[in-house]
């Protein structure tokens, strides 16, 4: 099994600044990427980055640009640098690990969240 621990949440006003961390523990070994998607109340939860081992990053449009995922395998461990945060970035924040053995799926483990809040 995977555990994984968000923190890095906050309450910070439009334009500013916050970063993200996730760090798993368990079977690390099988874990092929890591994602953030996010959970605004009364939306669906919505895929914001992820990045693979190889260190390949994907973002979805309205945070190109602000949003940076960063890895440290070693550490298994991956963040989330945000910049210049608008109140729409306002949600509950969550990790998820895809854990897969030679290409194939073993499951998906979600953290807790971490609440991300954006407002004058």
């Amino acid at each position: 099994q995977v555990q994984l621990v968000e923190s890095g949440g906050g309450s910070v006003q439009p334009g500013g600044s916050l970063r993200l961390s996730c760090v798993a523990s368990g079977l690390t070994v099988w874990i092929h990427d890591m994602s953030w998607y996010r959970q605004a109340p009364g939306k669906e939860r919505e895929f914001v980055s992820g990045i693979d081992r190889s260190g390949t990053a994907t973002y979805t449009d309205s945070v190109k640009g602000r949003f940076t995922i960063s890895e440290d395998n070693s550490k298994n461990t991956v963040s989330l640098q945000m910049d210049s945060l608008k109140p729409e970035d306002t949600a509950m924040y969550y990790c998820k690990a895809d854990l897969r053995l030679s290409g194939t799926s073993v499951g998906d483990f979600w953290g807790q969240g971490t609440q991300v809040t954006v407002s004058s």
